[in-house]
């Protein structure tokens, strides 16, 4: 068990680092605010999957919306009945076209729950892997949860 939580670990702190060199190499700007909301979701032990609700807010620009499914692996333990996410949208133009989001993402995540708790995950991916999705905030969920580990996010377009 001690085994799996340092390689996740590992894991997560080489995604970051990797990140963060990928990011440095292409300019970024930032351009607007991804927010997700969601319901329930039950945590099996080594992973989960929960769905969301979001929409990207920019300057200028009509809402955009997007179904959003995460998908968690590595230590994920526990029950949350809601969620809140909000990532700062950094990608190499200063405008996206709607749908322009849709895509996989990955990255580290982390967040634990004892009635409110907090979160936090970086993730790159969309159009040839050039848009980052960095936490504007702490994760907002509502459960008893722990998890720790990689997350996946696929953004579709939304109604």
């Amino acid at each position: 068990m001690r085994r799996s939580f340092a390689l996740a670990g590992l894991v997560a702190v080489s995604l970051v680092a990797s990140i963060a060199g990928a990011s440095a190499q292409q300019r970024m700007v930032r351009v607007g605010v991804l927010e997700c909301r969601g319901g329930a979701s039950i945590g099996f032990v080594v992973g989960s999957v929960t769905n969301l609700g979001c929409v990207l807010r920019a300057d200028g620009l009509p809402e955009d919306r997007y179904v959003a499914t995460i998908r968690k692996v590595g230590l994920d333990i526990g029950i949350t009945q809601e969620t809140a996410l909000a990532w700062g949208v950094f990608a190499p133009v200063d405008r996206l076209g709607p749908g322009d989001l849709s895509g996989n993402y990955a990255g580290a995540q982390g967040s634990a729950s004892i009635g409110v708790g907090l979160g936090g995950n970086v993730l790159v991916g969309g159009s040839n892997n050039s848009i980052a999705l960095q936490p504007l905030s702490v994760q907002g969920q509502v459960g008893l949860n722990i998890a720790a580990g990689l997350e996946s996010l696929e953004l579709r377009p939304g109604r």
